[in-house]
């Protein structure tokens, strides 16, 4: 989500054997500090955030397996955690924090990020390091050496280093605007950059512990861009442009990106309503889910205010064309959003609600199960392990 006026090699050999033993789970980030209300929205003192860790060995109807007190924000974005390829390790981005004036509190930028130890009876949390000034949307290369972090406040994206449990910031680079989410293309030569508030896409080129920008290489799609994902193939990247205010009632843009190319170009844009917040791709890149918010985090009074959001389904074709073909009613607020391990299913989480909807893939359309789990906490970001 936005943040609206801010008033407002070690065990490389281990690797196969970690990831027969690691459970299917999903991280999901539960902030305790913001609210959005009939009135509008609201902030409070910090303390209250969490991370619920969900096993999906059964996808159809997950379960709550532990909760660990830990700060995060629905200023994340949606995507400012994920699970190492071996199922070993989260990590989770702390982006802001409350502090009070008077009796308002009001947001401002964090630089933690918390590695979690997933694999530990309970799950526990190892450590937490300085990354940029707020931390938000980060991505796990292929590989599960290497992680990028996008610092909204810092304009830059920080590379981090992972060996075994231990995770270490590595290098820094400028790329000049507000970076709000960050996707790794499957070779791990090649990442981009959500540039939320300039309207483009920036292209990092990776090597080894350095990356470095190009602004000659900027693509633009739309305003407010906070999902960001790259297919398994590495031929398309697609974008979540949120617009340049939430739930205003206009009608808002994916962007399709042409990754594979030398220079990426922008090829395609689609209309997909009111506030796209995040999108994930299936594991066999045949499909991407589309969290769309609507009006549901506009006050009630307001002009563009729907008591509800809804899950978005698009078809990627072999072509590389890319097809909206289905749409489900979902909760208010939605925020996260991920597949089952298998691709069968989508995940949503309903922030206003306190709970991740289940929702079936069919063909080329999407289903409402029925099944919610309900959670100890609003569902602010959502996502399981990367290269899925």
């Amino acid at each position: 989500m936005r943040l609206v006026g801010i008033f407002v090699a070690g065990l490389l050999g281990l690797a196969p054997a970690c990831a027969a033993e690691a459970p299917a789970y999903l991280l999901v980030g539960l902030d305790g500090k913001t609210f959005f209300l009939p009135e509008g929205g609201r902030n409070g003192p910090n303390g209250s955030d969490a991370l619920a860790i969900v096993d999906v060995s059964d996808e159809a109807r997950p379960r709550l397996a532990h909760v660990l007190p830990l700060d995060n924000s629905v200023y994340g974005p949606p995507t400012n955690l994920q699970i190492t390829p071996d199922g070993r390790l989260g990590l989770v981005a702390s982006s802001v924090l409350m502090r009070q004036e008077g009796e308002a509190w009001y947001a401002q930028a964090d630089d933690r990020l918390h590695v979690i130890d997933l694999l530990a009876d309970p799950p526990r949390l190892v450590e937490t390091i300085r990354v940029g000034r707020q931390p938000s949307g980060l991505a796990i290369a292929r590989t599960g050496d290497v992680a990028l972090v996008a610092n909204r406040e810092g304009r830059s994206v920080t590379l981090l280093s992972i060996a075994g449990t231990s995770v270490r910031a590595v290098s820094t680079v400028d790329v000049g605007d507000e970076a709000a989410a960050v996707a790794i293309a499957p070779d791990g030569r090649r990442a981009y950059v959500a540039k939320n508030k300039a309207a483009k896409v920036g292209a990092l080129a990776l090597d080894g512990a350095r990356a470095t920008y190009d602004p000659a290489l900027d693509l633009p799609v739309g305003p407010g861009i906070y999902g960001l994902e790259v297919t398994p193939d590495g031929r398309l990247a697609l974008a979540a442009n949120t617009g340049p205010e939430p739930s205003d009632g206009h009608a808002d843009s994916v962007s399709v990106i042409r990754a594979d190319a030398l220079r990426p170009v922008v090829i395609d844009h689609l209309g997909i309503g009111d506030t796209p917040e995040t999108l994930a791709i299936s594991p066999d890149g045949r499909h991407a889910a589309v969290a769309v918010v609507r009006g549901s985090s506009a006050p009630a009074s307001g002009p563009g205010y729907t008591p509800t959001g809804a899950v978005a389904l698009l078809t990627i074709d072999p072509s590389g064309t890319v097809r909206r073909t289905g749409e489900a009613e979902a909760g208010a607020v939605t925020q996260g959003i991920a597949f089952s391990p298998s691709g069968a299913h989508v995940y949503i989480g309903n922030y206003v609600d306190r709970t991740i909807g289940v929702y079936r893939i069919e063909g080329d359309a999407v289903h409402d199960t029925g099944f919610r789990l309900s959670l100890p906490g609003q569902p602010a970001s959502m996502r399981g392990r990367a290269g899925r």
